[in-house]
């Protein structure tokens, strides 16, 4: 056996911390030269104001920086985020061009002091950048139908976040209680998140490209009418600057929005639609009932749960409600059918009607251009959308609390959807790769560019007719034999 001798090893110690450098400051060092060259930080610097007291000399720009920081940190709590940051706080604000850190407290008071002005002039910022850079031409994706017109697919859906609440003193001996979230949130649907009160965000996503429109929130379930309005503004201020027109978007919706109001809103908008609809009164439109007396146009299978569906293209109903003065809707309706479950608790959505579910889908897009398979394949794609959240939350996790005031929490959701786009767009020029297509079935026929299908729907049903029910002839069955 030979033995090799080991070498000696001089150990140096040192009463002085040298911390290592985080492993996300390299990605503040890229973002923070991408926002300087292409002038975003000039611009909210010149434009996002705020006038408070106790400001110091500390600027909008300053608090800007950090949150960009700590939405790329991915810390869980903007104390752990000062804590790791403060031995290389210098070095962090000379990349924004500042010279001196915020203290946390600061921060938490300039949330606070954000009003409505300030974060519109944020907004006007992300939507400015949004429209002006990024995805053009062929990166933008689409999704071409049968008659070879390119639709563009957003997703409006909200999501969620709780807030845990301890039981409060209210003996007379004691001040009045006051709770901190009063403000951000109320009670509402928590879905099966656990917590006493909810803040609701209707977020707005391009499907292709997986980059963000807008976030907007309110306390409890929020405003979803007020809200998808803003969000139809702002799909339509994202199509003009990309050359697109209004018609040629389809915003896909939950139940929510199943109704004739909200539907309406967005008709009148000039955008369409796919959703699942929630007026189960149709049901009993004698358009409806004549059209089930018939077979089904198709029979799809759901790859996942392997429910299977019977699909009735019903067509366009534009007698739907009473004559309501400024709700005109004309909109195609699709009829799923299926077997009732074992168990009727199992019934999560649809109609229980004489031992099938019926469920209600509602859409824009003509017949000849998609499909009611289609059209039911394209609803359920939805679960991308509910991925991009989760990994969303996985990554920077916008729904953390960063305020208890409506405004200052909302500020920071801009931020952190900002990085979130400035990702995407990174990602795209340091990998090129070529733009992926998947074919389903060739188009009908090539139309230019200007006859893009309108959301005013034609007056004539594109709907193939049918033929009636089946009949067994039963007197030339007996004479089988006889004439050959």
């Amino acid at each position: 056996m030979t033995t090799l001798p080991a070498p000696l090893v001089d150990i140096h110690t040192s009463p002085h911390d040298v911390p290592s450098t985080p492993s996300w400051f390299a990605e503040v060092i890229l973002l923070a030269r991408h926002f300087t060259q292409r002038g975003i930080l000039a611009a909210v610097a010149e434009h996002v104001r705020l006038a408070r007291g106790r400001a110091g000399h500390y600027d909008v720009i300053d608090f800007v920086a950090v949150l960009l920081g700590y939405a790329l940190s991915g810390e869980p709590t903007i104390e752990a985020f000062f804590d790791r940051l403060r031995p290389f706080a210098d070095p962090f604000m000379a990349l924004f061009g500042r010279d001196q850190l915020p203290h946390r407290s600061t921060l938490s008071r300039f949330l606070a002091d954000v009003e409505q002005a300030c974060l519109d002039a944020l907004r006007q910022q992300f939507d400015h950048d949004l429209c002006t850079h990024g995805f053009e031409g062929d990166l933008l994706g689409g999704l071409f139908d049968r008659s070879g017109h390119r639709l563009l697919v957003f997703d409006v859906d909200a999501t969620r976040q709780v807030a845990r609440q301890r039981a409060l003193v209210t003996a007379s001996e004691f001040p009045a209680p006051r709770r901190r979230m009063d403000q951000v949130c109320a009670p509402g649907y928590r879905g099966r998140k656990r917590g006493e009160v909810v803040r609701t965000r209707t977020t707005v996503l391009q499907a292709h490209t997986q980059q963000w429109l807008g976030t907007f929130s309110g306390a409890g379930n929020g405003d979803y009418g007020a809200e998808l309005d803003a969000a139809c503004r702002g799909i339509t201020a994202y199509l003009k600057p990309k050359g697109f027109s209004p018609a040629q978007a389809l915003l896909r919706l939950d139940a929510l929005y199943g109704n004739a109001s909200p539907l309406a809103r967005i008709q009148q908008a000039g955008l369409g639609f796919v959703t699942r609809g929630r007026d189960y009164q149709l049901l009993d439109h004698a358009k409806v009932h004549a059209r089930l007396e018939y077979p089904c146009d198709a029979r799809v299978k759901h790859p996942e749960t392997q429910i299977e569906r019977d699909l009735f293209d019903v067509g366009y109903i534009t007698d739907w409600l009473a004559p309501v003065p400024d709700l005109a809707l004309t909109c195609r309706l699709i009829v799923a059918r299926q077997r009732a479950p074992e168990h009727v608790e199992a019934v999560t959505n649809g109609k229980l009607r004489d031992g099938c579910v019926y469920e209600l889908f509602l859409t824009t897009v003509p017949a000849h251009c998609l499909h009611a398979t289609e059209v039911v394949d394209l609803y359920f794609q939805r679960g991308g959308f509910e991925q991009v959240l989760s990994d969303e939350d996985a990554e920077q996790d916008p729904d953390r609390w960063c305020s208890c005031t409506p405004h200052g929490q909302e500020f920071w959701q801009i931020v952190s959807h900002w990085v979130w786009n400035s990702r995407l767009e990174l990602g795209q020029v340091a990998d090129e790769a070529g733009l992926r297509t998947t074919r389903w079935q060739g188009a009908a026929s090539v139309v230019s560019a200007q006859d893009l299908p309108m959301v005013e729907q034609p007056l004539v049903d594109p709907v193939v007719e049918q033929y009636g029910a089946p009949e067994i002839a039963g007197n030339w069955g007996r004479a089988s034999g006889r004439f050959s």
